[in-house]
């Protein structure tokens, strides 16, 4: 599948090494920042991508080998700025949709579930259950990568549900900073 675009600065130049007769994207500096991204649902190779930080959805997508030719990118805005833990989620024709928007847009980053338009904690939309989340779900929360989320996940299976978000600060790593950029984003219910 071809790329969905060619990379476009705000002035409306195309940056060297990213044109159409480049060998590719220029590679990022050793002082460029790289986020973690997880690309999912109608992509050739769904799974967690590496990108230099002012990165967009569509060359997420990119980096995913491409979206499938099933895939339906009109509910995504391919040129939003993706973040650093962000999942983002392709998907396919006929796809239900779970009617949220990602930080008022509709991209498709997020939670939410496996539509287009499913959204990202603390983006008015959807907080994520720490009673159910799965690893992959917790590790899409800001500052929370795979190794805090399999820490939050073990001490559930061990302590039983959470009765209040409050309870995270028990969990080793978790302190002050972590809890305030969580308390907004996440919920208990359930267990």
């Amino acid at each position: 599948m071809e790329p969905l675009s060619q990379s476009v600065s705000a002035d409306g130049s195309v940056p060297e090494g990213d044109g159409p007769n480049s060998t590719g994207p220029t590679t990022p500096s050793q002082n460029t920042k790289m986020l973690l991204v997880h690309v999912a649902g109608a992509v050739q190779k769904p799974g967690v991508v590496s990108l230099p930080e002012g990165s967009r959805i569509f060359q997420a997508i990119d980096a995913a080998d491409g979206a499938t030719a099933s895939a339906d990118l009109n509910g995504l805005n391919l040129a939003e700025v993706v973040t650093d833990g962000a999942k983002i989620h392709v998907p396919a024709v006929g796809e239900a949709s779970m009617g949220g928007t990602s930080q008022g847009t509709g991209t498709g980053i997020g939670t939410g579930g496996p539509a287009g338009t499913s959204v990202t904690p603390g983006s008015g939309g959807a907080k994520v259950n720490i009673n159910t989340a799965t690893v992959e779900e917790l590790g899409t929360l800001p500052r929370v990568g795979p190794v805090m989320a399999q820490r939050i996940v073990d001490w559930r299976k061990e302590h039983g549900a959470f009765a209040s978000v409050d309870e995270l600060d028990a969990i080793d790593g978790i302190g002050p900073k972590l809890m305030e950029s969580l308390q907004d984003l996440v919920t208990v219910q359930g267990g």
